[in-house]
């Protein structure tokens, strides 16, 4: 059961995360990184493995792969990760689709990778630029309108979606919520055609309904359920200058079963000794998606557009090399520039057909074994 005290066995460093040494710091913890936790202290590098079955990660560059939105205006997003709680998908919309779009299973989240442009809900228009998340409530009428080709992640909720509970940092911490961008009330026009086809966003079957006139001819709007957008430019990073901290920190939304976090641009750990970049784990109740958006961690780029899962229970991390580079380099770096955005997922994710051949080494592999 938890307890104020944790023992300490046999050779390990004084304080966690700091003064490894030799060793290899390993996390074996439940409810992601908030609940028991032991940290065990190895000779070798944990994720130097071969994994063989069907939980063992999948890792791709979206880049490569190609939604039907990509080359068909009627086209839809492509579904690359799925499980009870959530839908992940990718869209790379570049004309306006011919239809409108309606969430009915749950909210939606979309990361914009690439692309500028705007949303037309039944709320007004939202503008989106990279580097924005765009939030659509269950139910909302909507359009991506795109400026030309785009790249978005969307993040399917069976649940409703909402920031984590403020805690001692206050209301403003880590983002303050009055820099949200939301769409001011504007009735769209008809164009001319007969009918005008919203089509639901539901997991299972097809329906699509068709109006006479514009489905989005809302003259105004009240309350506190809307569509809006907020851009990683304004989230503010909680740091510390001693000890690398959770990724919980970062948490940004979360629905049931689904947390959001951002692992934005900050400054380094500054104590002589103090590990800079992740421990190993192995999240026993979350599996893990990273989507590496750009930027780059003491001088290495980052890939931009990689999608990697991690299973729950299966050890990674950042490889071994990275972390003694790291250390090498302590005096020379001062700043983390990494953009990665993280999904935490209670049940275990299932990848899509379209994800498994994926051009990748298994489990995003490295040169010396090690998985990312």
């Amino acid at each position: 059961m938890e307890s104020f005290i944790q023992h300490r066995k046999g050779r390990t460093p004084r304080q966690v995360h700091r003064d490894v040494d030799d060793l290899k710091d390993d996390e074996l913890g439940r409810y992601g990184f908030t609940g028991r936790t032991a940290h065990l202290y190895r000779r070798n590098d944990p994720t130097r493995f071969r994994a063989v079955g069907t939980h063992t990660g999948v890792d791709r560059i979206v880049t490569d792969l190609t939604p039907t939105d990509q080359t068909d205006p009627a086209g839809e997003p492509l579904l690359m990760f799925h499980n009870e709680d959530c839908r992940i998908s990718l869209s790379r919309r570049n004309q306006d689709a011919p239809f409108w779009f309606r969430p009915v299973d749950g909210d939606e989240l979309v990361f914009v990778h690439e692309g500028a442009g705007y949303f037309e809900t039944e709320f007004g228009r939202l503008p989106y630029r990279p580097g924005d998340y765009v939030y659509i409530p269950k139910g909302c009428t909507y359009r991506q309108v795109p400026d030309g080709p785009s790249l978005l992640l969307i993040i399917e909720a069976v649940d409703e979606f909402r920031v984590p509970e403020p805690g001692v940092l206050g209301r403003f911490f880590p983002f303050d919520s009055s820099l949200v961008v939301v769409p001011e009330a504007e009735a769209f026009n008809s164009d001319g055609r007969d009918e005008y086809e919203v089509r639901f966003r539901q997991r299972d079957g097809q329906t699509s309904l068709f109006y006479p006139f514009h489905p989005l001819d809302v003259e105004g709007w009240r309350g506190d359920n809307f569509p809006f957008s907020f851009n990683i430019e304004d989230y503010d990073v909680i740091t510390s200058e001693t000890v690398h901290l959770p990724p919980t920190v970062h948490l940004f939304m979360q629905a049931t079963g689904v947390y959001v976090m951002n692992f934005l641009p900050r400054p380094a750990e500054a104590r002589k000794g103090a590990e800079r970049l992740p421990w190993y784990h192995r999240n026993t109740d979350f599996d893990e998606i990273a989507f590496f958006h750009g930027g780059s961690m003491f001088g290495i780029g980052m890939p931009p557009g990689l999608i990697s899962h991690a299973p729950q229970g299966m050890h990674h991390g950042i490889p071994e090399r990275a972390r003694e580079r790291s250390r090498r380099k302590f005096d020379e770096f001062d700043r983390v520039e990494w953009q990665v955005i993280s999904i935490d997922t209670r049940r275990r994710l299932i990848a899509a057909p379209a994800m498994l051949d994926s051009g990748l080494p298994d489990a995003a592999e490295t040169e010396d074994g090690s998985r990312i």
